[in-house]
C-alpha cells in the first residue's frame, strides 16, 4: 500500500472511532437528560395525585398505567427533604419515590411502618440524619404525625430486626453502603419513634 493511501486509511479509522465515541457520548447525555426530565415530570404528577388524595381521602394514581399511588408525605425538616411515599416497594414505585412496605402498618398508624427507597436517589440523605432529628409524616387523611430519630443500624437484608407490630414508629430502609455501585446484602435502617407533638 502506498504511504499516502495508508495515511488516509488510518485517518479514516481514527475519524470513525471518534465519531462512534461522540455518538455514544451524545446518546448517553440524551439518556441522562431524559431520565432527569422524566423524574421531574413524575414529581409534579405525584404531587398532584397526593393533593387529590388529601382532598377526598381516596387513592389516586399519578398516571393511568401506574401500579402505585401516594399514601403519605415524609418530611425531614433538618435536611430540608420532603418525599411523597408510594404504596408498595415494586421497581416502579421505588423508581419514583420511597415506597411503603405492604404488610406493615400504614405510616402514622400503631406499629412500625417500613418505608424503603434507593440510597442514591430518594434516601441519599439518610446518611446525614442524626439522633433526635424530627420526621413528619402526613397520612392520606391529612393528619400529621411527628417522630424523632432514635437510632440507625446496618443490618443484613434478611435479618433486619424490624418488628412491624412493635411500638409506634418508622423504619426507613435503604441499601448500604451508600457509595456502592451494586446491590449487596446490607441495609441501612433509620428508626424513629412517635413523639406527642412537633419538637
Amino acid at each position: 500500500m502506498k504511504p499516502g493511501l495508508k495515511a488516509n486509511a488510518a485517518a479514516l479509522c481514527w475519524a470513525a472511532a471518534i465519531s462512534i465515541c461522540l455518538g455514544f457520548g451524545f446518546w448517553q447525555l440524551g439518556q441522562g437528560l431524559y431520565i432527569k426530565a422524566k423524574a421531574e415530570v413524575a414529581q409534579v404528577l405525584l404531587e398532584r395525585a397526593w393533593q387529590q388524595t388529601l382532598a377526598d381521602g381516596k387513592p389516586h394514581k399519578a398516571w393511568p398505567w401506574a401500579d402505585t399511588w401516594p399514601v403519605a408525605k415524609l418530611e425531614f425538616p433538618a435536611q430540608g427533604e420532603s418525599e411523597i411515599v408510594l404504596s408498595g416497594t415494586s421497581g416502579e414505585a421505588l423508581a419514583f419515590g420511597p415506597g411503603h412496605l405492604i404488610g406493615t402498618p400504614e405510616p402514622g398508624r400503631p406499629g412500625t411502618s417500613v418505608i424503603a427507597a434507593h440510597r442514591d436517589t430518594h434516601f441519599s440523605y439518610l446518611r446525614h440524619v442524626k439522633s433526635d432529628d424530627s420526621v413528619i409524616v402526613t397520612d392520606a387523611r391529612g393528619l400529621r404525625h411527628f417522630f424523632a430519630v432514635r437510632a440507625s443500624r446496618i443490618v443484613e437484608d434478611d435479618n433486619s430486626h424490624i418488628d412491624p407490630h412493635a411500638g409506634y414508629g418508622l423504619a426507613l430502609v435503604t441499601c448500604f453502603p451508600f457509595d456502592a455501585r451494586e446491590r449487596g446484602p446490607w441495609r441501612y435502617v433509620v428508626f424513629a419513634e412517635s413523639t406527642p407533638e412537633e419538637s
